[in-house]
C-alpha cells in the first residue's frame, strides 16, 4: 500500500465521481455509471466488513497468487469478470447516481475507521481471502482505478 493509494481512497475518489456525468457510457463492460457506482458501494462494503463473506469462491490453494496480484503493478484487465457476480448487473438500489455517490463515501469512511479502530483486522474478501488494511486498500485503489478507466474518468 502506498500513501498515494489511501489517499486516493480518501480525498480523490468521491469528487471524479461527483464531477463525472452519470449519463457517461463505459468503454466495456454492461454496467451503467450508476451500477459502477453502487457496484463500488458493495465492495466497499465487503471491505469495511458490513456485507459479510463466509467462505472464499477461490479454491484456498490459489489465494496466495490472487493476493500477489493485489501486491503486483497488474491492473485489472478491461471485461474482467468477477466471479462473485451475476452475468447482468445488479438492480439497482438507489434513485439516483449522487445518493449513491454519498453511500460510497460513508462506506470508504467506515472502511477506514474499522480498521483504525482494530489494528491487524482481516476481513474475508469473497475472491481474494482475508485481507488486511494494507492488501485492502491496494485492492481498493486498483478496482477503483479499474472502474474510473472504464468510464474514462482517468
Amino acid at each position: 500500500m502506498s500513501s498515494t493509494q489511501l489517499n486516493f481512497l480518501r480525498h480523490e475518489l468521491i469528487p471524479i465521481l461527483r464531477r463525472a456525468d452519470p449519463a457517461t457510457q463505459p468503454k466495456w463492460g454492461k454496467m451503467s455509471f450508476q451500477h459502477m457506482v453502487e457496484h463500488m458501494v458493495l465492495i466497499m462494503k465487503n471491505a469495511n466488513g458490513k456485507l459479510k463473506t463466509e467462505n472464499t469462491i477461490t479454491p484456498a490453494d490459489k489465494v496466495p497468487a490472487f493476493q500477489d496480484f493485489i501486491r503486483s503493478d497488474k491492473e485489472f484487465r478491461e471485461n474482467t469478470k468477477s466471479p462473485a457476480l451475476p452475468d447482468e448487473p445488479l438492480a439497482l438500489r438507489f434513485r439516483t447516481v449522487a445518493e449513491g455517490i454519498d453511500k460510497l463515501e460513508n462506506e470508504i469512511r467506515d472502511f477506514l475507521n474499522v480498521y483504525n479502530a482494530t489494528p491487524g483486522l482481516k476481513i474475508r474478501n469473497p475472491v481474494f481471502g482475508d485481507l488486511d488494511y494494507e492488501l485492502a486498500v491496494t485492492l481498493l485503489y486498483k478496482h477503483a482505478q479499474h472502474h474510473l478507466k472504464q468510464f474514462g474518468l482517468i
